[in-house]
C-alpha cells in the first residue's frame, strides 16, 4: 500500500497565535502529528503543507517533505479539502491519503495504525476519526421555542451513540480525494479514546493538552498495621488525590492487610517484599515515587533509584539514612531539617479534605462531652483502658458523654463495642468516615501523637496525649508547648485518670489558652505547601 500523510500547519493562526509551533510538552505542536505519521508502519511518505518557515524548519529537521502552500490556500475561508489535494505529490500513484491535524497532538501511533488498518480492510473510500459523546440536547424550533432531540430522558451510558469528529485523521481513498471533497461513498468512523480526541481550537483546550502531554505517572509504596499504625495509609491516599491521574498505589502483603485502605477505588498492588517492588516498578517510567513507609535505607534508595530513574522521589516521615538521596522529604512529626531536602515540622501536615470544612469549636462553660482515639491501631490499647477507667466509676463519670473511635487496625473491636451496651454515656464507634463531625462534638480530647493530634489542633479542642511506641516519642508537635498535655509513653493508670479528671474540671478560661495556643499553628495549608514543592521539583 502507498500511503500519504498530509499534515495541513499553515502560520495565520488568530485564536491562538503562532498554535502549530508553540512548545506543549516539550515539543512544538506540529511535532507530534509529524512524529506520528513518521512512526507509523501503515505510512508511506509525509508531507507537511505550510506557508510557515518555522513550520518548514521543524519538518525538515525531522525528516518530513515540505509542501509551500501558495497565499491563496492560506486564506479563512479556503476548505481543507483543497489544501489537502493540493499537496499530494503527483509522481506516485497512492492508495491512500491520510489528513492529520496538528491540533490533535494526544493521539497514538497505535490508534493511527488501527485506523487505517481498518480502512483498508474494509475497503472503505474515507474513515473518520470521531469521539462519542452521547447527551441529552434540545433543538430550536422555527418560531423560537425548542425541542428535546431525544424520546426519553436516560442516563448518558444508556443514550444512542453520538459521534462527534476530531481532527485526528481522515483516511481517505486517493482516488476520491479532490479540492472539493476528501469523502467517498463508503463511509465508516472510528472511534478513539476521548483523551485522543482531543481537538485545539482554544486556550481552554491547549491548557488541556499540556496537562495531557505533561501529565505525571506516580507511585506511592506505603504500609501500614496495627504495630506501626495507619496514619501512612491516610496520608498515602490523601496524597494520591492531589494528583490528575490515577496513581499505583504498591504495599508489602507481609506488612499491611489491604483492609486498612478502606472501600477507596486508588489502584492498590500487592507485593511480596522489595525485590517483587522494584520488579513490579521496571519500565513503568513513574516521573514521581513517593514512599510513606517509616524509616529507608540507603541500600533501598539506590535499589529504587535503579528500577526509577526518571523519577523524583519523595519521603513522608522517613528519618533514616535513605533521607539523603532522596529529592525531598517532609517531616511534619519531626522538627530536624538540618539537610537542605528535608521539610519539618506542623507546617507541613497533610489534613484530611474534611477537617478544611470545619471552624475550631466554640470553648463552653463546662466540659460536656469527651474525645478519645488513637488512630487506626493504638498499640497499647489506651481506649480499653481508658474504657475501664470509665467503667470503674461510673457515677464520678455519669454527667459527661464520651465518644470512643477505633481504627481499622484495633485487634479487639467486638469487646470494646461492648461497652455500648454497659454504659448509657459511652458511645464506641468503629472505622467512622465522619471524624470531624465527631471531634467538633466534644470539648476535650484524649488522643496519641500521631495524625488525630493534627485533627484535635486543627479543631481547637484541648487534648491529653500519650505515645503509642519508641517512634512516636520523637513526634515532635503533640507537646506541652503547642498546647497538648503530654503523658509520655505508657504512663500508668493513675495517671491517665488524674489527667482526665484535670481536664474534666478545666475552667472556661484555661481550655481557651490551650485552645489558643493549637490554634496558633497553621496546619490548615500543609497540604498546598507540600503540593507546591513537590510541583516544583
Amino acid at each position: 500500500m502507498n500511503t500519504v500523510a498530509v499534515i495541513p500547519a499553515r502560520a495565520g493562526s488568530k485564536g491562538i497565535p503562532n498554535k502549530n509551533i508553540r512548545l506543549v510538552g516539550g515539543h512544538p505542536l506540529v511535532y507530534y502529528a509529524i512524529h506520528n505519521a513518521l512512526s507509523s508502519v501503515n505510512v508511506s511518505h509525509v508531507v507537511v503543507t505550510t506557508d510557515s518557515d518555522a513550520v518548514r524548519i521543524i519538518a525538515q529537521q525531522m525528516g518530513a517533505e515540505v509542501h509551500w502552500r501558495d497565499a491563496a490556500l492560506c486564506a479563512d475561508d479556503v476548505t481543507l479539502d483543497a489544501v489537502i489535494a493540493d499537496a499530494v505529490p503527483s509522481d506516485v500513484d497512492w492508495d491512500y491519503v491520510v489528513t492529520m491535524q496538528p491540533t490533535s497532538p494526544t493521539l497514538s501511533v497505535k490508534t493511527l495504525d488501527a485506523a487505517i488498518g481498518k480502512a483498508v480492510e474494509e475497503g472503505l473510500d474515507t474513515l473518520i476519526s470521531v469521539v462519542n459523546e452521547p447527551r441529552l440536547s434540545w433543538g430550536k424550533n422555527e418560531d423560537g421555542s425548542v425541542h428535546p432531540n431525544y424520546a426519553a430522558r436516560l442516563n448518558r451510558q444508556w443514550l444512542p451513540a453520538d459521534y462527534a469528529e476530531t481532527g485526528a485523521f481522515v483516511v481517505s481513498r486517493a482516488s476520491v480525494v479532490t479540492p472539493e471533497t476528501r469523502i467517498g461513498e463508503k463511509v465508516g468512523v472510528f472511534e478513539v479514546p476521548a483523551s485522543e480526541g482531543i481537538d485545539i481550537d482554544t486556550f481552554d483546550d491547549l491548557r488541556c493538552v499540556a496537562a495531557h502531554l505533561d501529565r505525571e505517572k506516580v507511585a506511592i509504596y506505603v504500609n501500614g498495621n496495627n504495630k506501626r499504625g495507619i496514619g501512612h495509609i491516610y496520608r498515602a491516599l490523601e496524597m494520591a488525590d492531589e494528583f490528575y491521574t490515577k496513581p499505583d498505589i504498591y504495599y508489602d502483603v507481609n506488612q499491611t492487610d489491604p483492609k486498612v485502605f478502606g472501600g477507596t477505588t486508588h489502584n492498590l498492588i500487592g507485593v511480596d517484599g522489595i525485590a517483587d517492588l522494584f520488579d513490579r516498578c521496571k519500565g513503568k517510567r513513574y516521573t514521581l515515587f513517593i514512599n510513606d513507609i517509616l524509616t529507608t535505607s540507603i541500600d533501598y534508595m539506590i535499589g529504587l533509584r535503579s528500577v526509577v530513574p526518571e523519577a523524583k522521589i519523595v519521603n513522608f516521615e522517613d528519618d533514616g539514612e535513605g533521607i539523603l538521596k532522596a529529592d525531598l522529604v517532609f517531616n511534619a512529626l519531626y522538627h530536624d531539617d538540618e539537610l537542605p531536602q528535608v521539610r519539618a515540622g506542623g507546617r507541613y501536615y497533610i489534613s484530611a479534605k474534611t477537617f478544611l470544612f470545619y471552624n475550631p469549636i466554640e470553648v463552653k462553660p463546662e466540659v460536656e462531652c469527651v474525645f478519645i482515639s488513637f488512630g487506626g491501631a493504638d498499640p497499647q490499647n489506651y481506649s480499653d483502658r481508658l474504657l475501664a477507667i470509665i467503667a470503674s466509676d461510673p457515677e464520678r463519670y455519669s454527667r459527661y458523654h464520651f465518644t470512643v473511635v477505633l481504627g481499622r487496625a484495633k485487634l479487639n473491636v467486638p469487646e470494646l463495642l461492648a461497652y455500648n451496651e454497659r454504659l448509657d454515656n459511652v458511645d464506641v464507634l468503629y472505622d467512622v468516615a465522619n471524624m470531624p463531625e465527631i471531634m467538633s462534638g466534644c470539648d476535650i480530647a484524649v488522643t496519641s501523637r500521631g495524625r488525630t493530634g493534627y485533627e484535635l489542633a486543627i479543631l481547637g479542642i484541648p487534648s491529653i496525649a500519650m505515645a503509642q511506641n519508641r517512634r512516636e516519642e520523637k513526634h515532635g508537635f503533640v507537646c506541652n508547648e503547642n498546647g497538648f498535655t503530654y503523658l509520655g509513653l505508657n504512663p500508668p493508670d493513675e495517671i491517665i485518670k488524674s489527667n482526665l479528671d484535670m481536664y474534666l474540671g478545666l475552667s472556661r478560661e484555661a481550655r481557651q489558652r490551650f485552645q489558643d495556643m493549637l490554634l496558633s499553628h497553621d496546619l490548615r495549608n500543609g497540604r498546598r505547601r507540600v503540593m507546591s514543592l513537590i510541583n516544583g521539583l
